[in-house]
């Protein structure tokens, strides 16, 4: 696994498309997961991940694709990329969330609360 920047790849569609199809492989999330992320049919999101079709920056699923690499992002570095922790971290109950934070993600669009989480962990760490 390999660590995916925001800062690396938000300038270009071509670069946030590929990086988000890319992150959700690592995480081993579904097609279906990552357009309820993106707010996105998952047929647009299989058009995403076949290159033929990029997302567009003035989008819901820009800002959304944004997020989701913030998250990889601090997943990463709060594992050090190791791909069990960090896909252990999203599928298992968080008590700080009151949630599972993929189904928060996928299920009741709450991606923010998890961004916030997960910075304010890193916060700490910095310390």
């Amino acid at each position: 696994m390999h660590l995916i920047k925001l800062s690396d790849v938000k300038q270009k569609p071509t670069s946030l498309t590929q990086a988000v199809i890319q992150a959700s492989h690592m995480l081993g999330l579904y097609h279906a997961e990552l357009a309820r992320i993106l707010k996105l049919q998952c047929a647009e999101v299989g058009e995403l991940a076949n290159a033929q079709k990029m997302l567009d920056p003035d989008s819901i699923a820009w800002q959304q694709a944004e997020k989701f690499i913030s998250v990889f992002e601090c997943l990463y570095m709060k594992y050090q990329g190791d791909e069990a922790l960090m896909c252990n971290w999203l599928r298992k109950q968080n008590t700080e969330l009151n949630g599972v934070p993929l189904y928060l993600m996928v299920d009741d669009g709450l991606i923010d609360n998890c961004l916030i989480l997960l910075n304010s962990e890193r916060e700490v760490c910095k310390r």
